[in-house]
């Protein structure tokens, strides 16, 4: 080949493989992003805004479901004026309300000082201490709620057999614990004791939870503060009140909340131990219980609707009055 030939040839273009950049700025793949992204997006719609959206557009009317979505008939607000104006309603307000301060309160009040002698008693072992007070939130609530029932049996139950065993403890001819324990077996169905029972479950399932939560908190808190307490002299209980506490604010705000959210909306365990029916006189019966059973035993779903809707205001207020109470001021 001659010098000539070879100066007049065109350069060899070489096929240069595109980089992934380059590719995805291709028209054929702008769309990729958004088709990668998109099931949680339909599955959210189908799942979670459909239903929220038909709920509400529900609570303004009666609708008699076999007779299909023809047969909806637009009442207005009738569904929320009957259900504000309902005795069984009410009463099943107060008894959710009953229950979840008499089980909420007390799961903080116990868990922080025992998240605390856990963080500050324990090492190796922690981590298994931990976890036996956690396994009662992973066990399921039929089986707490099963083995409960079975605790607080009138004539075979553990709990009535201690309490009379103390009750009835004899010294001489006298029973000095007679005034504080009963003497005879308790009918824990009966209305004044449903709703302790009730609480005691749902505290006893939760208090585990709750002190995990306040435990990693505590995780967070900088050592250096409880050793300049200690140089200064400050005693472990002062300690644990004014550094401890206040550190665990952030915490408390977000425990409580969680605790606000589920309490209002207790459902399976006071549906078990009452057998679905709310007890005696309804002394068990929750308002997701007869948000339940207005819409499936009874066929009324718009009114169950306007339920849900009034028990979603309530959850909102309360949440909104836990933030000014225990939420990050600015």
């Amino acid at each position: 080949m001659s010098s000539v030939e070879s100066a007049v040839r065109p350069p060899v273009v070489k096929n240069r493989k595109r980089t992934l950049k380059q590719r995805l700025n291709a028209s054929g793949y702008k769309w990729a992003p958004y088709v990668f992204v998109s099931p949680f997006f339909v599955i959210f719609a189908v799942f979670g805004l459909f239903p929220l959206l038909f709920s509400l557009f529900l609570s303004f009317h009666y609708w008699e479901p076999a007779a299909g979505l023809g047969a909806m008939e637009w009442v207005g607000i009738e569904n929320f004026t009957f259900t504000l104006t309902d005795d069984w309603f009410q009463t099943s307000v107060y008894n959710t309300i009953w229950i979840a301060l008499a089980a909420g309160i007390p799961q903080h009040v116990v868990a922080i000082p025992l998240a605390y002698f856990l963080h500050t008693s324990f090492k190796r072992s922690r981590n298994t201490v931990v976890g036996m007070y956690f396994l009662p939130f992973i066990t399921s609530s039929v089986a707490i709620s099963l083995v409960f029932t079975t605790l607080f049996s009138r004539d075979f139950g553990m709990i009535n057999m201690l309490f009379t065993s103390a009750g009835n403890w004899t010294v001489g001819d006298i029973q000095p614990l007679a005034w504080l324990f009963p003497t005879a077996n308790i009918d824990w169905n009966r209305p004044e004791y449903t709703k302790t029972m009730i609480a005691f479950v749902v505290f006893w399932r939760y208090v585990g939870w709750n002190t995990v939560l306040y435990l990693s908190a505590m995780q967070t808190i900088p050592k250096d503060l409880y050793e300049a307490a200690t140089v200064d002299g400050a005693k472990r209980w002062q300690q644990f009140w004014y550094i401890t506490v206040p550190m665990l604010k952030p915490m408390m705000f977000f425990a409580v909340t969680l605790t606000i959210i589920g309490n209002l909306q207790l459902f399976e365990e006071p549906f078990i131990i009452t057998g679905g029916t709310g007890g005696i006189e309804q002394a068990g019966k929750t308002a997701a219980m007869h948000m339940y059973i207005t819409a499936f035993v009874e066929g009324d779903f718009g009114t169950a609707s306007a339920v849900s809707w009034i028990l979603f205001a309530l959850i909102a207020f309360l949440t909104w009055g836990n933030n000014k109470l225990l939420g990050e001021k600015k």
